[in-house]
């Protein structure tokens, strides 16, 4: 991954509110929950906060492999990796905030209190650089000319 990729990957995780988290359940069905972007650089691994036991943490437990997906708009990245539930109270303290305190009723002392913890293996990005009008150009110049429109950047990263 170039400084670039890691440039560009922060940029858009930053800019988001919500990510959703696609899991396995237990009979292979795939859920996506919205989850609350907690603010950190990314270093191939990201946080968020969830209750366990919960749905979320039991497919994970039958499966750790997961999706996550940062939409800002017209930017996306979408993460695949492995998901682990961390109790580590020093990171729990790290990332502690007011909108996290309204999920659990005891506060960061609450039982039920984890993180959620996805370690990358690999990425995929879009960054969309152009303004809509530029990006109809592009799609109507492509379907001219029977070419992919040129409307940004796609890079797939393995970690």
């Amino acid at each position: 991954m170039t400084h670039d990729d890691l440039t560009t990957i922060n940029d858009i995780i930053k800019s988001t509110r919500f990510a959703t988290v696609t899991t396995r359940t237990s009979n292979g069905d795939l859920v996506s929950r919205p989850l609350a972007v907690l603010s950190h650089e990314f270093d191939g691994t990201v946080w968020f906060f969830t209750q366990d036991p919960s749905p979320k943490t039991a497919d994970i437990s039958f499966d750790e492999h997961v999706n996550v997906t940062y939409i800002d708009g017209q930017n996306t990245v979408s993460l695949a990796g492995t998901a682990t539930v961390s109790r580590d109270q020093a990171r729990i303290d790290e990332f502690w905030n007011p909108f996290a305190e309204s999920w659990f009723e005891g506060g960061r002392e609450d039982p039920s209190v984890a993180l959620l913890q996805v370690a990358a293996t690999s990425i995929e990005y879009w960054d969309i650089d152009k303004p809509a009008i530029a990006r109809a150009f592009e799609i109507v110049k492509g379907l001219i000319t029977r070419s992919a429109p040129d409307v940004g950047e796609n890079r797939t990263i393995q970690l």
